[in-house]
C-alpha cells in the first residue's frame, strides 16, 4: 500500500499469497481506497490456479488472473486484455472493481464473460445498466452503516449513470429523480437518514423484480 501511494502505478502486479502477503486482501483496500491507483489494471499471479481461488481472485476486482508458470505470450496477453479490452467500473459496496460479467482471465469459464454476452441492442443494453444501478443504489442504502464511504461513493456514481441515461435515453422522471439524488449529495457528507427520500424516489421507479434481486 504505501509503494501504491508512493508510485501511483498504472499497473499492479501482485502474487495471489506469499509470507506476509494476501493478493486479494491487497486487491480490495486499494479499491475501497482513495489512491490515484485505486481503479488500475491489477494482474494477480499464482501456482494455485483452483476454481475457488480463480473467483476469490476475481472477486476481489481484480482485472486478470495469471497462472503460474507462464509464457511471454501468457504473460502479454493478459496485459493487451487490461490495455485494448476496458470493462466497466462497477463502484458498489459489496464489490468495487471491473465488471466481472466480462472477466477475461483464460483460466474462467463462467458466465457473461466474452464482450459477445453484452446486450444485443442499445434498449437492452440501456436497460441492463438502470437494472444494476437500482440494485447498487438498494444495496447501499441497505448496508449504508457497515462501509459509510464506499456506500457513498457508490451512491454517487449510480446517481451520475443515471442522470447520464435519463438524458440519453429521454427519461424525464429518471432525470428529475437523479438530479434529486445529486442535489442531495452536493450538500456535504450524506447520511443513511438523508439518502433515505431521494434513493426512494429513485428505486420507485423501478421494477419489482429488479429490487427483488437486490435482496
Amino acid at each position: 500500500m504505501d509503494h501504491a501511494r508512493e508510485m501511483e502505478p498504472g499497473l499492479i502486479f501482485t502474487e495471489r499469497s506469499g509470507a506476509r502477503l494476501d493478493g486479494e486482501q491487497l486487491a480490495r483496500r486499494i479499491r475501497r481506497s482513495n489512491l490515484a491507483c485505486r481503479r488500475a489494471p491489477i494482474i494477480m499471479m499464482t501456482a494455485d490456479a483452483t476454481a475457488s481461488s480463480i473467483k476469490g481472485a476475481r472477486d476481489s476486482g481484480i482485472h486478470e488472473f495469471l497462472r503460474k508458470p507462464f509464457t511471454s505470450a501468457d504473460l502479454f496477453k493478459r496485459v493487451e486484455n487490461v490495455a485494448l479490452k476496458p470493462r466497466d467500473w462497477i463502484e458498489a459496496v459489496g464489490y468495487v472493481g471491473p465488471d466481472r460479467r466480462r472477466f477475461n482471465s483464460g483460466e474462467y469459464a463462467g458466465p457473461q464473460k466474452r464482450t459477445a454476452d453484452k446486450p444485443a441492442t442499445a434498449a437492452q443494453a440501456a436497460v441492463a445498466v438502470k437494472d444494476q444501478a437500482f440494485r447498487i443504489l438498494a444495496a447501499s442504502l441497505a448496508q449504508f452503516d457497515n462501509d459509510p464511504m464506499q456506500a457513498a461513493r457508490a451512491v454517487k456514481q449510480q446517481a451520475e449513470t443515471l442522470k447520464a441515461l435519463a438524458m440519453k435515453t429521454a427519461d424525464a422522471r429518471l432525470a428529475v429523480a437523479a438530479a434529486g439524488l445529486e442535489g442531495y449529495l452536493a450538500q456535504g457528507a450524506p447520511t443513511k437518514a438523508g439518502l433515505a427520500a431521494p434513493i426512494s424516489a429513485i428505486l420507485a421507479l423501478a421494477p419489482p423484480e429488479t429490487l427483488a434481486r437486490a435482496g
